[in-house]
């Protein structure tokens, strides 16, 4: 049976991997759902949950501290007027489209072991791009409204599954599409509040009709865990971004890359043996 105390072991453990989550976003620029996904996955089934419930539980959870994280993020963009309003209006509607058939739909039909085996797939994606450190060269232009409302749905779906913000997938894309890079990142991490506010109402749609799993569960979400998290990663990405200037990034990065292969092959082999 499931544990029903929340403990302040379990609040400790939330808030201390926001920290290094939050910390890590900001010294390497990456999403937070990388790290935060196995080590919530772990933390929920200790505490007696099924696996595959729990998977999804932390999938659920990771994507919505975006809905926080994206604020300063795209704050901070907005001010050095790096972000491109005009894609952002032109690809969000296609997005939110996206991202809730994932989650209100999809998302509750692929079993567990099914979303960690391609969870750990997009992170050993991430790993290898990480490490190659390889941008795509411009090929073409941005398309036009529908071809931006269809990138965007596709966008939004993958992230919905995945539990991540996006950038994997729109940075390349507007880079190739002949988006410096600053404005892609810059317009990505605007695109990252859409994606996980559409993507966290359909998670509480899919999972409205589940007996609660643990204590503050609401449909797939852990709020303790969101609350602490957010709470935590929103603390410490600022001096994570402090620090990233005083440090070679590119190396870390690499070091981090070879860290993400490691939880990518403990996903998957926990999707392929259960």
């Amino acid at each position: 049976m499931p544990s029903t105390l929340l403990t302040p072991t379990l609040l400790a453990e939330f808030l201390a991997l926001g920290a290094c989550t939050g910390f890590l976003a900001g010294l390497l620029g990456i999403g937070g759902g990388m790290v935060m996904v196995p080590f919530i996955t772990f933390i929920i089934s200790s505490r007696g949950v099924d696996a595959g419930l729990a998977v999804k539980m932390a999938i659920a959870t990771s994507m919505a501290t975006i809905l926080f994280t994206s604020v300063s993020s795209l704050r901070a963009h907005h001010k050095r007027g790096a972000v491109r309003w005009n894609l952002v209006r032109g690809i969000a509607p296609g997005i939110v489209i996206g991202s809730l058939a994932a989650s209100a739909g999809i998302f509750a039909l692929i079993k567990g072991s099914g979303l960690a085996l391609l969870f750990a797939l997009f992170v050993g994606f991430s790993a290898t791009q990480m490490l190659l450190d390889r941008k795509p060269k411009p090929a073409r232009a941005m398309p036009g409204p529908a071809g931006q409302v269809g990138a965007g749905a596709g966008i939004g779906f993958l992230s919905g599954l995945v539990g991540a913000g996006g950038a994997f997938v729109s940075v390349p894309f507007m880079t190739w599409c002949n988006v410096p890079i600053h404005n892609a990142v810059a317009t990505s991490a605007a695109l990252g509040f859409p994606i996980a506010l559409a993507s966290t109402v359909g998670y509480v749609i899919s999972g409205w009709q589940l007996p609660s799993a643990l204590p503050g569960s609401l449909g797939y979400l852990y709020l303790p865990a969101l609350a602490c998290i957010a709470v935590a990663s929103v603390s410490t990405a600022p001096l994570g971004a402090r620090v990233a200037h005083s440090l070679n990034v590119a190396h870390l990065k690499r070091v981090f890359a070879l860290m993400l292969y490691v939880l990518a092959a403990s996903m998957a082999y926990k999707a392929l043996s259960g």
